[in-house]
């Protein structure tokens, strides 16, 4: 399995940390089996894409534009990337633990007769065996489990934040080459209405260095106007338990856990939530996990490095005003 494809969906701006773990995992598994990575980009994306892709390890960039790639949908998405997939002879696709890399992994298999597995943690080549071991965690992160996969084709959907980038190489050479792609508009069984963005505040949550999460125990949407001012003080980013999205005092975009985003900080203040093992599967790459809870035997102290019992209608305001003394202190 020495042709190793990694698959970037198009995206405004600069590629993220998301793209650059996949290219990384992609080129950690081909230099143990002895092959090649071409990286895919699906969609127009900026320029720097292609140079980035070469940088963090592929020997090829295959850039696959198209008219009906101009606005993301499923169906177009998926033929355009299985055309790739066989036009080079992919023998392993790594895709992105994104909204819409998780929605083309399994479709993509199945068209490519392929074998699918998501939530990867980390995958290995052996050169000679030409096997590849594949790492997921099961039983909501208790365990790994490991998958010996001794045929092609493969398509793997990483895990956000469970590769570290490997060292970017700026002015690395690559091959970079166009593929066309044959596309009818009458593939796509679905039509898009409308699209909404929501405004962002601070870093997205799969790249934030701080996060502050608020769950259930906030009672309302007004608990997170606090989060989100000490969030912004400390230049981190807002999330959220399942709990709080599913209140609706949240956009399903801020969850974090099992069935949302995987995360890992450098700090993870988690403020009213109880600490559901499907919560703490997303949070396992956090450096510094801080605990504020008012139940003393909230599962939450379990998992964190320090906890605080308080409510957190007395504990985050007057954290909030220490962090602006300690800003007014330094000049800030």
């Amino acid at each position: 399995m020495k042709n190793v494809v990694a698959l970037l969906i198009a995206a405004p701006g600069s590629l993220r940390r998301t793209e650059a773990e996949v290219l990384s995992a992609a080129r950690r598994l081909a230099d143990g089996l002895g092959g090649r990575v071409t990286a895919v980009i699906l969609g127009a994306a900026d320029e720097s894409w292609t140079a980035d892709a070469a940088a963090y390890g592929a020997e090829r960039v295959a850039r696959v534009e198209h008219a009906a790639l101009g606005s993301y949908q499923a169906e177009l998405a998926v033929e355009a990337a299985r055309q790739a997939c066989l036009a080079l002879q992919a023998e392993v696709c790594f895709v992105p633990s994104s909204t819409y890399g998780l929605e083309l992994a399994p479709v993509l298999a199945q068209k490519l007769g392929a074998a699918v597995v998501a939530d990867v943690t980390a995958a290995a080549g052996d050169a000679a065996t030409g096997a590849v071991k594949i790492t997921k965690p099961v039983y909501g992160g208790k365990a790994n489990s490991e998958l010996i996969a001794r045929q092609a084709p493969l398509v793997l959907a990483m895990r956000s934040r469970a590769v570290a980038p490997v060292e970017k190489k700026a002015g690395a050479a690559a091959e970079v080459m166009k593929l066309d792609v044959q596309l009818d508009a009458a593939l796509a069984k679905s039509t898009i209405v409308e699209r909404k963005t929501e405004a962002a505040g601070g870093a997205r949550l799969e790249d934030a260095r701080i996060i502050v999460s608020g769950g259930r125990g906030l009672g309302g949407r007004e608990g997170f106007a606090l989060l989100e001012e000490l969030a912004g003080l400390l230049g981190g980013s807002v999330g959220a338990s399942r709990a709080a999205c599913d209140q609706g005092w949240v956009p399903a975009s801020w969850q974090i856990g099992q069935t949302g985003k995987k995360v890992a900080p450098e700090l993870y203040l988690a403020v009213g939530i109880s600490g559901a093992s499907q919560h703490l599967v997303g949070i396992g790459g956090a450096k510094h996990i801080v605990a504020v809870n008012k139940d003393e035997k909230a599962p939450i102290f379990q998992a964190a490095e320090a906890g605080v019992v308080e409510d957190f209608k007395t504990f985050i305001p007057a954290l909030i005003q220490a962090v602006k003394k300690h800003k007014a202190a330094e000049g800030k």
